[in-house]
């Protein structure tokens, strides 16, 4: 029986220590902060922090696993046909935990560490995947036209990565308050048929539709100096 409580009040200090880690990560940046820094901002002593993660790179480890493990669980939940509803929960979900872990979407040497590279190449090639079945699910239902061109689906599925993904580091760069989501329709948009449209504006409404971005009215004479 002591053994069981060690056990749990050892796991709940660990857990703890991620909380406040990914706290500090988000607010400082992953680099900035030392283990020791970490240890003083939970009132324990080093040695405690350490006795549970020798290293920083363990603990970002733990992070990590446990904010892919959780997203797995949530995108379980929204799971049912690969629809555009779902690819709609996918972005938000991706978007719910780029806020909760901004440490790690905004941070590029975190993403450079060879076992969290691994982790995130194996997370973009599933979700790349998802997105091609959602386009081959929209095809079958003739929500979407046929592929007009070779490889402009699959450029479509990695571009909606890649949007969902990095939407916070390009936010912060151009200091856009555009929204990710919109951004990605309005690249499918174009390809659905006008039964696509319709099934569109019946889950989102009409004035989603036609709010996808700023109008382009862009004048060439403003451009051309001759």
């Amino acid at each position: 029986m002591t053994n069981f409580y060690n056990l749990v009040t050892i796991m709940s200090l660990k857990a703890k220590i991620r909380k406040e880690a990914v706290s500090l990560f988000n607010k400082s940046s992953y680099a900035a902060v030392t283990l020791h820094e970490l240890a003083q901002n939970m009132g324990i002593s080093r040695g405690n922090l350490t006795y549970h993660y020798k290293t920083k790179e363990d603990l970002l480890i733990d992070i990590v696993n446990e904010m892919l493990e959780s997203m797995e669980v949530n995108r379980k939940k929204a799971r049912q046909l690969p629809s555009f509803e779902n690819l709609h929960n996918e972005i938000q979900l991706y978007y719910k935990f780029q806020k909760s872990y901004s440490f790690f979407f905004l941070d590029s040497p975190v993403m450079r560490l060879p076992k969290i590279n691994e982790v995130i190449k194996k997370l973009s090639a599933k979700s790349i995947d998802d997105h091609k079945a959602a386009i081959a699910f929209a095809i079958d239902l003739g929500n979407m036209e046929p592929e007009p061109v070779p490889g402009v689906y699959h450029n479509l599925a990695v571009n909606t990565w890649i949007l969902t993904f990095f939407w916070p580091a390009q936010k912060i760069l151009r200091g856009t308050t555009e929204d990710g989501e919109k951004m990605i329709w309005s690249l499918l948009v174009p390809y659905f048929t006008d039964k696509g449209i319709a099934s569109f504006k019946k889950f989102f409404g009409a004035d989603y539709f036609d709010s996808l971005g700023a109008p382009f009215t862009f004048d060439i004479n403003t451009y051309i100096s001759f």
